[in-house]
């Protein structure tokens, strides 16, 4: 008896494996499209863990964002969620009481929530870069 609970067992985990990777393969793009994951994190970019607001009326905002050499962002802070993907140049957050952060291309991180920073390019080409904002409609998405 116990011999025949091991083989069913046995069996049923092999099936329920197979089941599981037949799903997760139909939910997978086609083989032709390349998924290359840039960030994945549970913290932001000076170690705060990562918290979703909850708003009445969400609102996502991507925006390029570009800083010519010898230019900054301005010292600011966000109090909502902000992804960045540097597409060009270095860019050298500035936080103060801190060592900067430098982020070259194909970087991908997540903003510091509530502490002020300063994005400077201190290189001889523009920074560009693209930035998620997970904000609130109506509402701003940095403060000064």
């Amino acid at each position: 008896m116990k011999f025949i609970f091991a083989g069913s067992m046995k069996k049923y985990i092999l099936v329920s494996i197979f089941t599981f990777v037949l799903f997760s393969l139909q939910a997978q793009y086609s083989k032709t499209v390349i998924v290359e994951p840039v960030l994945i994190t549970d913290t932001t970019s000076i170690g705060q863990k990562i918290i979703y607001p909850q708003f009445e009326n969400n609102e996502v905002t991507i925006s390029k964002v570009t800083i010519p050499p010898g230019q900054s962002t301005g010292w600011h802070k966000h109090l909502i969620p902000v992804y960045a993907y540097i597409l060009q140049g270095t860019l050298t957050v500035e936080v103060k009481n801190k060592k900067p952060l430098v982020f070259s291309k194909d970087a991908a991180f997540a903003e510091m929530i509530d502490v002020f920073h300063n994005g400077v390019n201190l290189g001889t080409e523009d920074v560009v870069l693209i930035a998620f904002y997970l904000g609130e409609k109506g509402k701003a998405l940095s403060v000064h």
